[in-house]
């Protein structure tokens, strides 16, 4: 499936991988934050890059000294009424300086696109692939900004 990563089109070369998975596929993987607070140390032996899946009531600050072997944040929104993960993109960002990709998954609103993009959020994964070239209309949505941003 293709994603938007800063703001081009492009394959997703991702596996989320379940925490119920026993066997984890080659490549590149995302798991569960409460996976990578239990297996963290074997999961830096996998042959790829490591990717954390992220849900607002999750504790970001406990990532913070592992944020180098961390390639992707994946921001799991659960509904497009919760706003904390805007937050934790901008914290990501600014207090713990992660340079990697932070992706949007989950039920976020094409049109919050343009304020995901300003707290740090580089890469959008829709639910629905007919979306993409809605979200891709939506980086341009103002031109004046009132508020800072992290990019």
């Amino acid at each position: 499936m293709q994603i938007i990563k800063d703001q081009q089109l492009c394959e997703n070369s991702w596996h989320y991988v379940a925490d119920a998975a026993a066997e984890l596929p080659v490549g590149n993987i995302c798991v569960s934050f409460s996976r990578w607070l239990n297996a963290s140390t074997a999961l830096l032996h996998h042959d790829g890059l490591l990717g954390v899946r992220i849900s607002p009531s999750d504790n970001i600050a406990s990532l913070a000294g592992s944020l180098d072997r961390i390639s992707l944040i994946e921001l799991d929104f659960p509904t497009f009424a919760d706003g904390r993960l805007f937050s934790f993109a901008w914290l990501l960002r600014s207090r713990y300086h992660f340079e990697g990709e932070i992706r949007a998954v989950g039920h976020y609103l094409p049109d919050q696109t343009f304020y995901l993009s300003r707290v740090g959020v580089n890469a959008f994964e829709p639910e629905k692939p007919e979306q993409l070239a809605l979200i891709l209309g939506h980086f341009q949505d103002f031109t004046a900004k009132y508020q800072d941003s992290v990019n």
